[in-house]
């Protein structure tokens, strides 16, 4: 197959996948890749392929297929080629929750600088690492990653990635309760969906809808959380789309627990828990887990709530996923509490709050713990972040978590 064949079936392969015929267009692709002599066409191939099998959630042949397009690239001997595909494994690793291979990754992408297409790349590149960071709970870096990414966005006007880093950027100030910017970002990643997302992809709205959905729920607005939710599942099943509807199942459930409808919300769980166990989220599979445990709990069946607990933790620290400890710290905390085992109670506590300082989770104003109650939040240009009234009240010429951190540099 000749260099014009090739494009000709890349571009039908497109085609027929912007029309909803993914194995269509999968096939397509294949028969490129195993016919074409072009090492050009077959790294856009690849490209291709690595796509479709991230928006499927086949995240295993994503690598794969991310693992052969540097080989490619390396038989092309030319570095933007070299850096987009170690972007392409950097995504895969972060899909399969492999954090710290995504942050290795998205340095070596970082470190290929002067090609052409690094420039372009480099907030997708934050944007990884920055999904990467807030996977493994180490919100200061995610926070300078997601600023960077947005910064880059900015300075290409490029909408898509600003829509992306948006809805990451509510993502993390949901999970540091800020319920405030956890809404503000996925309805800001809305508004340009509206704007400038004509020819998008429908993802992009499905998206933002589903953020929004989460932030509402926590909010305690369930009808307009309901409303987001079903929007964002219905795009997500037009498109095959697995990993939101993974989502948006958990996020279902949780609008029923929020209810106290534990009978309706199990059944969501069970089936978010099957996708996420289909396609590899090891840190939704945590999520689920948290949900089924506090369902457990409403039910007061505790023991049951342990169980759930057990599993959650063996994945959050698999993943090294400090957050997900914590919450599961404090849940076993209140059973232990309730049951009177006084000597489990206290073990969980002190390893509740090992957690709170190794993630820096506390205002360096006044003290208090982050993230244990909906807060309003300020960062610094340093990406520390505090409480707003905190530094509406006291100012700050410098950072005092930097300044503590000079004094004591083993610290983290």
């Amino acid at each position: 197959m000749g260099q014009d064949q090739t494009k000709q079936q890349i571009e039908k392969g497109l085609h027929l996948y912007q029309s909803n015929q993914t194995e269509k267009a999968l096939r397509v692709w294949m028969r490129v890749l195993e016919k074409s002599a072009d090492p050009a066409g077959r790294f856009r191939v690849l490209g291709c392929l690595i796509t479709a099998h991230a928006e499927m959630g086949r995240y295993k042949d994503m690598l794969k297929f991310a693992v052969v397009q540097i080989d490619t690239a390396r038989e092309l001997e030319d570095p933007d080629y070299l850096t987009e595909s170690y972007l392409n494994l950097a995504r895969s690793n972060e899909k399969l929750c492999e954090f710290q291979k995504t942050i290795s990754y998205c340095k070596t992408c970082l470190n290929m600088q002067g090609t052409t297409v690094s420039l372009q790349l480099n907030g997708q590149v934050s944007l990884s690492m920055g999904n990467a960071f807030l996977g493994l709970s180490i919100f200061q870096k995610a926070l300078e990653c997601f600023e960077k990414a947005l910064r880059y966005a900015h300075n290409n006007d490029d909408k898509m990635l600003e829509c992306r880093v948006c809805c990451s950027l509510g993502n993390f100030y949901a999970q540091i309760k800020d319920y405030e910017k956890a809404l503000f970002f996925p309805c800001k990643a809305a508004e340009l969906v509206n704007d400038y997302g004509k020819g998008w992809s429908l993802k992009y709205r499905a998206m933002s809808q589903y953020h929004m959905a989460v932030a509402y729920r926590q909010l305690g607005r369930l009808a307009d959380a309901m409303d987001c939710c079903e929007e964002s599942m219905k795009i997500a099943l037009q498109h095959g789309d697995r990993p939101l509807q993974a989502l948006c199942l958990l996020c279902f459930a949780d609008i029923h627990r929020s209810r106290k409808d534990v009978q309706t919300a199990f059944p969501r769980y069970d089936s978010s828990m099957s996708i996420m166990t289909e396609i590899g989220n090891r840190l939704g599979l945590t999520q689920v887990l948290l949900g089924v445990t506090k369902c457990w709990m409403i039910q007061k069946e505790l023991d049951k709530a342990l169980e759930s607990i057990e599993k959650a933790q063996e994945l959050a620290e698999g993943l090294g996923n400090k957050l997900g400890l914590l919450k599961l710290h404090c849940l076993c905390e209140r059973i232990y509490r309730t049951k009177g085992q006084q000597r489990e109670l206290r073990d969980h506590v002190v390893k509740f709050h090992e957690c709170v300082e190794e993630m820096e989770l506390y205002c360096g104003m006044c003290g208090e713990s982050i993230g244990e109650k909906n807060n309003q939040l300020q960062a610094l240009p340093c990406s520390h972040f505090f409480h707003l009234k905190c530094l509406q009240t006291n100012g700050t010429r410098s950072c005092p978590n930097c300044r503590r951190l000079s004094v004591k540099p083993g610290y983290v």
